[in-house]
C-alpha cells in the first residue's frame, strides 16, 4: 500500500451526525480499507497540518438501495473518526 496522505484519505464525510461531532474537535473521513490507525493518523497530520491524539476506525458494510424497480449497491468502505488536538481544525469541514 502507498503511503501517500491523499491514497490513505479517500475522502471527508459529511453528514448531519458527523457535524455533530465537530463540537467535540473529531473528524470522519473515508479511508482505505488496508489502512491502519497510525497510518490514517500520520495521513491527516501531513495533509492538513493538525495534531491527531486519537483515530477510532470502522468497516462498514455494503447495502442495496432500491429506485423504482432498480436495485444499486453501496460497496464496504472504512471510515475513520480522527480526534484532533485543541485549538487545531480542518477548513474544509468548516465551509471555508
Amino acid at each position: 500500500m502507498s503511503t501517500n496522505a491523499f491514497s490513505i484519505i479517500k475522502r471527508p464525510l459529511v453528514t448531519e451526525k458527523n457535524t455533530s461531532h465537530l463540537n467535540q474537535n473529531v473528524y470522519t473521513f473515508e479511508v482505505d480499507s488496508r489502512a491502519k490507525k497510525n497510518q490514517i493518523a500520520k495521513a491527516v497530520e501531513t495533509a492538513f497540518k493538525v495534531k491527531v491524539i486519537d483515530v477510532h476506525t470502522i468497516n462498514c458494510r455494503g447495502r442495496q438501495h432500491r429506485t423504482g424497480q432498480f436495485l444499486s449497491k453501496v460497496d464496504h468502505f472504512k471510515k475513520a473518526l480522527v480526534k484532533l488536538a485543541d485549538g487545531h481544525k480542518i477548513k474544509i469541514f468548516e465551509g471555508a
